[in-house]
């Protein structure tokens, strides 16, 4: 009889939030760099970034007002053109056709009040989220009364095993 052998292959959620990670790179604001997947039935439906609106100058071409001038951080908002990740996700669903009911979303930050907003009324049934960034209380009940799940993604102790060893080298 042969050896079951550990499955060597990243966790679903590691997988996905990978994926995200690597997304973010092709984020086009100069302040953060951020993304979102979302994934239904192990299928990714949609991407996205945060940048600038399709047609405008890319942020760190000087498109957005804010982010090229020297603004505190959480301050002069009103200013930023830059869509967030989990906007221009659900928005290039709802561009090409693709229903988001049931999906969940990995977004590499936690969303802000407007996402959340927007993820609720996409239909998306959970968020798993990497790093906290702002994560108001009302956004939270907003998701436990609508029956959106969200919960940080914590990477495997394999995964953070393998991580460790490879920097060690």
């Amino acid at each position: 009889m042969a050896k079951k052998c550990a499955d060597p292959r990243p966790s679903w959620d590691e997988y996905f939030m990978e994926i995200a990670e690597a997304t973010a790179k092709r984020s086009n604001c100069s302040r953060r760099h951020v993304a979102a997947v979302v994934v239904k039935d192990r299928h990714i439906l949609s991407t996205g970034y945060n940048g600038t609106p399709h047609g405008t100058a890319n942020c760190f071409a000087g498109g957005c007002p804010r982010c090229s001038g020297k603004v505190e951080s959480g301050t002069h908002l009103e200013e930023c053109l830059c869509v967030h990740a989990e906007q221009n996700a659900i928005c290039q669903a709802a561009f090409h056709g693709i229903a988001l009911g049931g999906a969940t979303i990995y977004v590499t930050i936690s969303p802000c009040l407007t996402c959340a907003k927007l993820i609720v009324n996409s239909g998306i049934r959970e968020v798993v989220y990497g790093g906290d960034y702002a994560f108001l209380d009302t956004v939270k009940k907003m998701f436990r009364d609508a029956d959106v799940t969200y919960r940080k993604f914590e990477k495997s102790n394999t995964t953070a095993k393998k991580e460790r060893s490879k920097h060690a080298h």
